[in-house]
């Protein structure tokens, strides 16, 4: 499991919540990496979940680039369940 970074409280909370889920965090990208690094994971088993990019995750003085907010997406992804049904949370 991941440490959490205390100095992004609101990104450390939601890796924490994911990673209680069986997530785990493998980076933040934007369109069209996106779709391909989902495809990607999707094409070799693994369940693939896009997380919303908070706030905190954006360099000092960015808080307002709502572009940025908007197109980045934190990846996640986790093996699926046994009986090979995907689970809720995934994107």
């Amino acid at each position: 499991m991941n440490e959490a970074d205390p100095s992004r409280p609101e990104r450390a909370a939601r890796d924490e919540e994911l990673e209680a889920s069986g997530w785990l965090r493998r980076f933040t990208g934007s369109p069209p990496r996106l779709q391909e690094i989902r495809e990607l994971y999707e094409g070799l088993g693994w369940e693939v979940h896009l997380d919303e990019l908070s706030e905190d995750e954006l360099p000092e003085g960015c808080g307002d680039c709502t572009l940025a907010l908007s197109l980045f997406r934190v990846v996640y992804t986790r093996r699926p369940s046994e009986d090979g049904q995907r689970s809720e949370g995934t994107r």
